[in-house]
């Protein structure tokens, strides 16, 4: 699952952000490239930690798992000013109310991901709930990457359905069907705060845009537009 989420900063990235970087023709404010540096330390911290524990190093998985709340409050915090500059850059395109929409999701992705990493945290003891609740928070915060392949397939419609939902949280599902085939039984973290995540995801994807949204949206973007600047 960590190759899985490492592809998809690449290839989801690769094209709007690391290749333009590379040839000088994307700009942005530091607070992106912040965000970017700890969201990559994430995946990366992600892909290390069973690793270590498959080699023996236990001691070393539990010293370098200590950074990783404050890696996630990194990734959340910085998370909301890098999602004002995009939703920012988007109005000023012409994108009007639905940029503004983008905002949302943003929030409440950097809410659910911090949560599911404190619940990860506090389950260490369980190395399987442990395991589950931090492949749920990855999964959480690489949505952005999948929701970008629509760069490459511009032709799919409701990229917001197909990449940024069923793309994104298939994995969960294929999670899912490994607990049954090797534990006998779908692991109460997967079935429960992972079919959440499923359900919430696809709300949002049906209630985006909508007026009720919008006005959330609004109220969210002149609340942090007061606060970051």
């Amino acid at each position: 699952m960590a190759g899985v989420a490492l592809v998809a900063v690449a290839v989801g990235f690769g094209r709007t952000y690391a290749v333009p970087l590379a040839l000088g023709t994307f700009s942005a404010p530091p607070v992106v490239h912040i965000h970017g540096a700890f969201a990559v330390a994430w995946v990366l911290l992600f892909a290390v930690q069973p690793l270590l524990v498959r080699l023996g190093r236990v001691g070393w998985h539990r010293r370098i798992g200590r950074v990783g709340l404050p890696l996630a409050l990194g990734v959340a915090l910085t998370m909301l000013p890098a999602g004002m500059v995009q939703v920012t850059r988007e109005v000023n395109a012409g994108a009007g109310p639905t940029g503004i929409s983008g905002i949302v999701g943003i929030v409440t992705a950097a809410m659910i991901f911090v949560a599911l990493v404190a619940a990860g945290v506090s389950a260490r003891r369980n190395k399987e709930a442990h395991a589950r609740w931090l492949l749920l928070a990855t999964l959480v915060v690489i949505w952005p990457a999948w929701f970008r392949f629509r760069h490459w397939f511009p032709d799919v419609p409701r990229p917001d359905i197909w990449f940024a939902t069923v793309l994104a949280y298939v994995w969960i599902v294929a999670a899912m069907v490994r607990d049954r085939i090797v534990r006998g039984a779908v692991h109460p973290v997967l079935a429960w705060a992972g079919t959440g995540i499923i359900v919430e995801q696809s709300l949002e994807a049906l209630a985006f845009d909508t007026p009720p949204w919008r006005a959330v949206a609004r109220w969210i973007y002149a609340l942090l537009r007061a606060a970051i600047g």
